[in-house]
């Protein structure tokens, strides 16, 4: 099997890990939900050395995560494990939670199913970092981003960029603030929010 590969994840890890290490410095542990190609995981816990990084990602996945992880050998990177958000969670609390490129993937009711289940996996103080588009009061930021909507819903119906208020909405009621909100290239935003219930 070759080594999955995304390019958008070779275009975007710098910005991410620049806001990163500002906001994940006093964390330890991180579960990053969807860790896809595993890309991230690697790049991230590298330049972090003081986070454990638990990626998860649905069971289709992991092989190819599984083959950046043992390639890179890092410490930090434990064995990937299985989470689907409308599935069984790990009883394991994190300080930090990172996804990347999936709430416009997921349906509406797995993104509320992920916010729900946030709550038991987090320590009381947990960061919440979301890398993607985003809309804004109901509308597009870029010609770009509507024409990837489109043609997200073109794949599938459930499939397409989130409202920020609606996402912010989840978040409070599962005890988080937004204490962040960062322009990323490419018309995608990094948001970040902190557990303060």
């Amino acid at each position: 099997m070759d080594k999955p590969s995304a390019p958008s994840c070779e275009r975007n890890r710098d910005p991410i890990l620049e806001v990163l290490r500002t906001h994940f410095a006093d964390r330890r542990q991180v579960l990053e939900i969807g860790s896809g190609t595993g890309q991230h995981a690697v790049y991230f816990s590298a330049a972090m050395p003081q986070l454990q990084w638990q990626c998860t990602d649905r069971a289709e996945y992991l092989p190819g995560i599984r083959q950046w992880l043992d390639e890179a050998a890092l410490p930090n990177t434990p064995a990937p494990f299985v989470l689907d958000v409308g599935d069984a969670w790990p009883a394991e609390r994190y300080d930090a939670v990172f996804t990347a490129n999936t709430l416009h993937i997921m349906s509406w009711a797995e993104v509320e199913r992920l916010f729900n289940h946030l709550a038991r996996v987090t320590t009381d103080d947990a960061k919440l970092a979301i890398y993607g588009p985003f809309n804004y009061d109901g509308h597009y930021t870029s010609e770009s981003n509507a024409a990837f909507d489109d043609w997200l819903q073109a794949r599938g119906e459930h499939m397409r960029i989130r409202d920020a208020e609606a996402v912010d909405a989840l978040a409070e009621a599962a005890g988080f603030d937004l204490v962040d909100d960062i322009a990323m290239p490419a018309n995608n935003r990094l948001r970040i929010w902190q557990r303060t219930r």
